[in-house]
């Protein structure tokens, strides 16, 4: 019978650090969309170029690096994970915000921790610990004060942004077996470009949607590079440290960085529910880090 030990405090701290890293980047990633959106681009063209300027810079580091690339049955599913997987998940994301606030679509997406910890924890045959389902209830309450107090958005934006968080879950639940093996960067490179070559066909049948200006180009140039290529890297890097539960529970950290960017950049109403829940969460967030509880 194998026991499963704690990560060390030093590779949990790094964990965390990587997680929080990532959720700052991606949080970001819908006031970019909402600047790109307003430029003329519509969601294929925008995630076509969002894949595949990231995928063609992890390409670089790779070869610079001398990094091998996946092979065999690990290469199959990453290209999933990419193609089904992400394309999904990304296509309801950005759809989303066409229906929904920048802070609102965050937060939907923001359900999955709770989604992954259970089933992590029902696949994996293991008895949930006090501290972490106190932090995943925290965060689902907070979240859903959040929402209940600025509910900026119509039915659409609702149901793609749950849809997304379903998504998501599977695609992390996945990631944590299969990346591994590849590591980080590799797993990375082969999930970006899988995803790009699915929105190049959906771009080369629908004519492509691209930017008008330098504004909308820098727009979705900080999307490949900072709120992709940078936040998908660090997630898997906390995600080995931490196990898929705790990654995605950290990971909350995003739709505090949304809505605060939103209301500075996008002068969209922070509430006094909003502040409460976004205190919630981090506070959760803050919790978990501090604990030396193992994975689930």
């Amino acid at each position: 019978m194998s026991v499963i030990l704690p990560p060390a405090p030093a590779v949990r701290l790094a964990g965390v650090a990587c997680i929080v890293a990532s959720a700052t980047a991606f949080g970001a990633m819908p006031i970019f969309g909402k600047l790109a959106y307003a430029d003329g681009v519509d969601v294929p063209s925008l995630l076509f170029l969002r894949f595949g300027l990231a995928g063609a810079l992890m390409v670089v580091v790779m070869r610079v690096r001398g990094m091998a690339w996946p092979r065999g049955r690990n290469l199959w599913l990453l290209a999933a994970m990419g193609g089904l997987g992400y394309v999904g998940q990304a296509f309801c994301y950005f759809a989303a915000l066409q229906y929904a606030s920048a802070g609102l679509t965050a937060l939907l997406l923001y359900l999955y921790p709770a989604i992954v910890t259970v089933l992590s924890a029902v696949l994996a045959r293991r008895r949930l610990s006090g501290l972490r389902m106190l932090a995943v209830v925290a965060t689902l309450f907070g979240t859903g004060l959040a929402v209940g107090g600025s509910l900026a958005g119509s039915t659409p934006g609702i149901l793609l942004g749950v849809s997304a968080a379903l998504i998501y879950s599977v695609y992390i639940l996945v990631g944590e077996r299969v990346t591994p093996v590849s590591g980080a960067m590799a797993s990375a490179t082969v999930i970006l470009l899988a995803a790009a070559c699915v929105c190049g066909l959906i771009v080369l049948v629908r004519g492509p949607a691209f930017p008008s200006s330098t504004v909308g180009w820098a727009a979705v140039g900080s999307i490949a590079t900072l709120s992709t290529a940078v936040a998908v890297i660090a997630f898997f890097a906390g995600m080995a440290r931490l196990g898929a539960a705790d990654a995605a529970t950290l990971s909350t950290l995003e739709p505090v960085v949304s809505i605060v960017l939103a209301a500075m950049f996008l002068d969209e109403a922070l509430g006094r529910w909003q502040i409460v829940g976004g205190a919630i969460v981090l506070g959760a967030v803050i919790l978990l880090a501090r604990s030396g509880d193992g994975r689930s």
